[in-house]
């Protein structure tokens, strides 16, 4: 493998793994390249635990806060980004670091996303209102009187996915099924690649989860999500549904004590390296696991599967 040859790390929230890519970016001349679906967003630094700016200094960072709450990005998205990041880092002579807890995005860079439909801007409007008007059981309803499997694969819970639906079936008179069946073009080549994902004790990993909200709140989360909830944006956008932010917005309102958001935030986080933990085991067997819980021992530990 040459130097140009990409490293990918995952693992589930507060894992450590950001700071092993940062330790490996310093260490091999690197740029770090996120793939965290909320960590795009500038809105929430915080509440995402997004690189610091001392980190940024550390190392080269692409891809992190550089899209706009209002925005949905995509999963095609990330992966035509990465692209060209992983382009500049070659002609920069930087060893390319890409770190996340996003499974889909690693399988787009994997494995390719399927080709889809560019959707009319009358469309897409159309189906947003709708979206709005409905409210999401009325919404998959109207999924599921179109296209039963697609509507039997989404939940009314993620107005989001059924709204794509509905679009790309009105657009194309296709279903987003048969879309999604087609192969897609992977990003990196699995046999051009070094693939570590940090698992620790999943009660050492829910203690950390915990300390480090607490230290988001001391360090001024809350304020985050307030000028995000001055916003007023559609709640169905992914920024809205970042841990923590409902729960938060809910105590803004009024409607919970501090104490009382924050410990439901914890435990949506919870809940969440949980669903990771499992995804992970389901869908990345054969990464190489890096089980040590320091950033040091991380570091060393990671340094085997590498060739500098």
């Amino acid at each position: 493998m040459s130097r140009s040859t990409p490293i990918l790390i995952t693992g589930p929230t507060a894992s450590g793994k950001s700071g092993l890519a940062l330790a490996l970016a310093e260490t091999l001349g690197g740029v770090v390249i996120n793939a965290d679906s909320m960590q795009v967003y500038r809105d929430l630094r915080l509440l995402t635990a997004r690189p610091g700016v001392d980190d940024e200094h550390r190392a080269p960072h692409r891809l992190y806060g550089h899209v706009d709450g209002s925005e949905a990005y995509s999963a095609g998205r990330f992966a035509r980004e990465v692209a060209g990041a992983l382009a500049e880092a070659k002609d920069a002579g930087l060893r390319p670091i890409i770190a996340g807890g996003t499974g889909l995005y690693f399988r787009a860079l994997l494995e390719g996303l399927s080709p889809m439909p560019a959707i009319p801007d009358d469309i897409r409007a159309h189906w947003r209102s709708e979206a709005q008007r409905l409210g999401p059981e009325a919404l998959h309803a109207a999924l599921a009187g179109r296209d039963a499997v697609m509507a039997a694969r989404l939940s009314p819970t993620d107005p989001q996915r059924v709204t794509r639906a509905l679009e790309v079936l009105e657009a194309t008179g296709t279903s987003l099924d048969a879309w999604q069946q087609q192969p897609g073009t992977p990003v990196i080549a699995l046999s051009d690649c070094v693939k570590l994902i940090v698992m620790p004790d999943r009660d050492e990993v829910y203690r950390r989860s915990e300390q480090r909200f607490d230290q988001m709140i001391a360090e001024g989360a809350l304020d985050e999500v307030q000028a995000l909830r001055s916003r007023a944006l559609d709640p169905a956008l992914p920024v809205m549904r970042a841990l923590g932010v409902k729960p938060l917005i809910q105590h803004l309102a009024g409607e919970l004590p501090l104490e009382a958001a924050v410990d439901a935030s914890k435990a949506e986080t919870r809940q969440f390296i949980k669903r990771q933990l499992t995804w992970f085991k389901g869908n990345m067997s054969s990464w190489n696991c890096i089980f040590a819980q320091l950033n040091e021992s991380l570091l060393r530990q990671t340094m085997p599967f590498i060739d500098p």
